[in-house]
């Protein structure tokens, strides 16, 4: 372990610590954004809304709603091993995910703020036995509050971007003193490992993508029957997770194929809800028909694009489509995780840009679980064929479930690599927890 903090890390201490007495009007304009909870900011100074359970405590943190899907298997698995699970995210976005679909008994928190005094008073009451990191949320006043108080800290579903990687290049000293303070780098692939070995992380094991052993999206049967009726039988296309440059394109494609599929509909659900007025305005102004979920609204038999502005509701999406092309490919975004559709039996398509999954985009284009396309024409023509053809539709969809039922197995790595872990501090029983 690097024992002697960089300068780096000293200052990042002294700017967080000198900052705290502010930090009330960071959350208060956070709160106006809509990117706080407005009875759940006492969390983010590290005061707790729960009591601590008694016994062994397993802390599992992400950032967001991607983290904390991928860690949800790994949360089952620790509750049914007899440990207490804390479940803590930064965004509200994650907190309402986490209200619907972490397993019962596990709490959730909102992660505290960065700074000292708020590390501490979250540390204080909760007193982790183990703390697991899902992917590279690594918060320095974090980190070291753990090493501080001797909490083993285990890094999950590791990942560094070709970015990031280059990013932390440029400050070799910082990034080995985070990950000398984990005992076990536990990622995703190979090249990951490489990467991670690069930077100085002592001790590293590939295990594989967690994502992968994520269970089916749940939904609501009446939603679903209900939408179900609604589409009365037309051909679909589902757009999920698209960004800002992306709609415009997926309209223009619509307003071509329609041609040959005069009853197709399009639902367009974006990465961030937010934006759903924002689309079916672009649809509008195509002088398309544009319904918004958001409005309570089900698409009737004029609706051309179906904006899908809601959370918690692409399981619905996914079980109904034929295909689905996962947005933020068309634009330099680094795509989105095909995973959910894949395994509600939905093909996927996808743009050029997806280096955020390139190994799992590469190897399922290979086995022919996923067609890319270049650009919005070729998007059209792709579609075009797919919807003609629903018996190549469902081949595409086949061979990406056979490509991700063999790609799995990731939950049952990190758990063997956790064992261990686990076994000391049931062994330690913590029986003088309250």
């Amino acid at each position: 372990m690097v024992e002697r903090l960089p300068f780096t890390f000293t200052a990042y201490r002294l700017a967080t610590r000198a900052a705290t007495p502010f930090a009330r009007y960071l959350l208060a304009r956070r709160l106006q954004r809509g990117k706080e909870h407005p009875e759940r900011l006492a969390e983010r100074r590290g005061e707790a809304s729960a009591p601590r359970p008694r016994g062994p405590l397993v802390w599992v943190h992400g950032a967001s709603v991607g983290e904390l899907i991928a860690a949800l298997p790994l949360v089952e698995r620790l509750l049914a091993g007899g440990v207490a699970v804390l479940v803590t995210t930064g965004t509200v976005t994650s907190a309402e995910v986490a209200a619907r679909r972490l397993p019962r008994g596990a709490l959730h928190q909102f992660v505290p703020l960065d700074a000292p005094a708020y590390v501490a008073r979250f540390l204080d009451h909760w007193r982790p036995d183990l703390g697991l990191f899902v992917e590279s949320d690594l918060w320095p006043n974090l980190i070291l509050g753990c090493g501080e108080r001797g909490i083993p800290l285990i890094l999950t579903n590791g990942r560094l971007s070709e970015r990031s990687f280059e990013k932390w290049q440029r400050a070799p000293a910082t990034i080995e003193a985070l990950l000398s303070r984990f005992d076990l780098c536990l990622v995703r692939s190979a090249e990951d490992a490489q990467r991670f070995g690069a930077l100085g992380a002592p001790r590293i094991g590939v295990t594989g993508n967690l994502k992968l052993d994520v269970p089916a999206l749940p939904v609501d049967p009446g939603r679903f029957a209900e939408l179900k009726r609604a589409l009365a039988g037309r051909p679909l296309v589902v757009a999920a997770s698209t960004h800002a440059g992306e709609e415009a394109v997926l309209i223009e494609v619509h307003r071509r194929l329609r041609l040959d599929f005069p009853r197709l509909l399009t639902v367009i659900a974006p990465r961030h809800p937010e934006r759903g007025a924002e689309i079916a305005a672009l649809a509008r102004a195509a002088s398309l028909d544009a319904t918004r979920r958001a409005e309570g609204l089900l698409p009737n038999a004029a609706t051309e694009i179906y904006v899908s502005d809601t959370l918690g509701e692409l399981g619905l999406l996914y079980r109904l489509a034929p295909v689905v092309f996962m947005g933020g490919s068309l634009i330099p975004h680094g795509g989105q995780n095909p995973i959910e559709p894949i395994k509600l039996g939905a093909g996927v398509l996808h743009g050029p840009h997806v280096k955020n999954f390139s190994d799992l985009y590469q190897t399922l284009d290979s086995a022919g679980g996923a067609l890319q396309v270049r650009d919005g024409a070729d998007l059209a023509r792709r579609l075009a064929a797919l919807l003609a053809d629903p018996e190549a539709s469902a081949r595409l969809a086949a061979a990406g479930e056979r490509t991700v039922q063999i790609l799995a197995g990731a939950v049952d790595r990190t758990m063997a690599a956790l064992e261990p872990y686990l076994v000391q501090i049931r062994l330690a029983g913590r029986s003088d927890y309250a």
